[in-house]
Parts: structure tokens; sequence; C-alpha cells
């Protein structure tokens, strides 16, 4: 079974944390969420995928080759221009000889996609969309079908007095190559707003396949923490990395623990951790490879990547922290603020409401407060 993921944007709305990084490539848990996407593909009977890529298509090669590593066949193909979600499907063409899934790069799912399968085979669909439920419908693309859940209908954006469901487009679609030649070569062209309004005015059999799996868009700063704080909490099906030395503690590796800091699961911590006196680390939290946490540090709700030095009693909660930063004493980050990379805070700043600072940004002592 083949998949194409379509990871060809630029991750703006993630920014800064995707400046250096492709959005695929972010950390989740601290593995990049790409792996984490195609260990459980492969995991699902998927043993060959292409990777449509447009930006910093070099980094996938460095950290993915040829995917034996994750005893799967891996193409990484690179568009010469970005081509949109069907356009970008229609570039790899070539590479497809029968059902296929597609699945949008920044999509957290757990969908049960052998299911997917089966129903869109029972139904001899050429295309089959996975839906979800949401509780406001009219921030998105609702999806209406009949009664044999053939899809009649796409609303964008309804008006409330227009909603007769609650479903919508999850980012997950199982395509037959033939609908392909509906889609014109070398342009951009969309699966919502193109090919699929012209497979209902053709009758080409449509699909949909409602699911209350585990859905989420990494895309943007509040979602990327919330997915942290979900997988830790358990709202989604995951395997942690390394060993668990506490309730629901674990550690990818080796860690310098002081004895008299305090450390409250669900908390994972990559190798080379080290954790000072008094410093108090509270779940759901992600100290990345390598981190510092000073003395008498207090860090809650927190995803911290790799090599981040935090001097004494800082301040972190419910934020994160790109690569290679130093973070002052008495710094308090909170309120959703984002760090990018390679930053260096003076003392006693305080970062609240959402603030993002780019990378290699200096700020003297006291330099922001809010």
């Amino acid at each position: 079974m083949k998949a194409v993921i379509l990871v060809g944007g630029q991750g703006t709305r993630l920014r800064p944390l995707t400046c250096n990084i492709p959005k695929p490539m972010i950390p989740l848990v601290n593995q990049p969420f790409i792996e984490w996407m195609l260990m459980r593909l492969r995991d699902q009977g998927i043993n060959e995928v292409i990777l449509a890529v447009q930006y910093l298509a070099d980094r996938f090669r460095a950290t993915l080759g040829d995917g034996s590593r994750l005893e799967m066949k891996l193409h990484i193909v690179e568009e010469p221009e970005p081509r949109g979600t069907a356009g970008a499907v229609k570039n790899v063409e070539y590479l497809l000889d029968g059902p296929t899934f597609v699945f949008n790069g920044d999509v957290m799912t757990d969908l049960d996609l052998r299911a997917m399968l089966d129903f869109h085979r029972e139904k001899q669909s050429k295309v089959t969309i996975s839906l979800t439920p949401v509780e406001d419908p009219t921030q998105f693309g609702l999806v209406e079908m009949d009664a044999d859940q053939r899809v009649k209908r796409f609303l964008e954006k309804p008006r409330v007095e227009d909603l007769n469901s609650n479903l919508i487009n999850a980012g997950t679609y199982i395509i037959e190559p033939d609908i392909f030649r509906y889609v014109p070569p070398n342009q951009f062209y969309m699966f919502e707003r193109g090919l699929f309004p012209v497979l209902l005015q053709t009758g080409d059999p449509m699909y949909g396949f409602p699911s209350r799996a585990y859905w989420t868009d990494i895309g943007k700063p509040p979602t990327y923490i919330d997915v942290h704080h979900d997988i830790l909490i358990g709202k989604v099906r995951y395997n942690f990395q390394g060993q668990q030395i506490a309730n629901r503690v674990w550690i990818e590796g080796e860690a310098i623990i002081h004895p008299s800091a305090q450390i409250v699961g669900p908390v994972v911590m990559g190798d080379g951790t080290i954790i000072e006196k008094g410093a108090r680390i509270i779940g759901p939290t992600v100290l990345g490879p390598r981190c510092q946490i000073g003395p008498d540090c207090n860090i809650e709700g927190a995803v911290l990547w790799e090599d981040n030095r935090l001097a004494e009693g800082v301040t972190l909660r419910n934020s994160v922290l790109g690569r290679n930063n130093t973070i002052g004493a008495r710094c308090f980050i909170a309120d959703g603020a984002i760090i990018g990379d390679d930053c260096v805070l003076g003392p006693e700043n305080r970062l609240e409401r959402g603030i993002r600072l780019w990378p290699g940004t200096q700020l003297g002592e006291k330099a922001v407060s809010f």
C-alpha cells in the first residue's frame, strides 16, 4: 500500500519555530513529527510513501534517507514550484499504481486506516474523504452526504442557519489514480476547491468516512502546545521512547537530576538532561536532549527543544523554547510565548500573551515586561 504526504508548505503560521526547519520536521515529544507519522503508517500496512516536498527538501533527505531505517520505502520528490494539494499529487502521479492514501503533513491523527481502506473498497469509491465532527463547523469546510455516505455537497465556512451536519474534512484521503485525469499538469490546483467540486459534477463516486479518531492541526503555536499535552495525558495513542523512571516520567537516555528537584508527570526528558537543586518540573512537559534546568526553576506545561539553558529561578509555563536558547535568571515566560532558536535573554524579562521571538534575538536585563 502506498501513501503521499503533502509537506510542501513553509509553516508560516508556526514561525518562528519553522524559520530553520520544515514544519513536518519539528519535534513531537522529542521525535520529528514526520518520523512519528511514517512509523504510524508503517504499522498500519503502508510500506511505500512519497513525500511531496517544496521547502527545505534537503532536511528531509538528511533525516529520513530512503526510509530503510524505518523499514519502508521512501521517495522524496521536490516540486519545482508550489502546486497546491491536488497539483502536488499530480506531480508524483507516475509513482501511483492503485488506491493511495493522501495526508496533509501537519495533521495529527490516530485514524484507523485499515477500516477506512475497507470502506473505500466496499463502496467502490474513487475518492474517500475522512471526516471528523467539530463543535463549530462554521469555521471549517462542511461535507454533506446522503444516507449511503456518498458526498453530495461541500460548504465552506457555512452560516449557522445552513448547518445540517457537523462533519468536516479531516485532511486524509484515499484516491484512485485515474481521477487525476481531471487535474491539469504543472499547475497550482487544489483538492478542496478544484478536484472535489469537479467530481461532484462528473458523478464519479466520492464518499465520506466519519470517525471520532483524534484529529488536530499542529500548524499553529496553540495547537502545537495542545497536541503535546494531549499525547502526554493519554488522549492520543503514542508509544513513548526511553524508560519510565517514575509514574508517567520517561527518560530517553541518561539524565542528572538533583535529589531536591521535584518532577510530577507526565514528563518526557531527552538524553543529557540536567535538572539542578530545587527545580520543579510539572507535566504535561517535554524537555529536549541536553537541556539544563537551573536551581529553583519552575516549568509547567512547556515544550523545550534541545540544548536550552535556564538560569536560576526561571518560570516557564505553557510556552515553547526552540533550540539552543539561553534564558537569564528569574525570567518569566508564559501564556503561549514562543522563543525561536539561538536566543539570549538577560535576567528578569517577562514574556507573555503569545509573544514570539525570532531566532537570534538578544534581550538585555528587564528589556521586556507586560
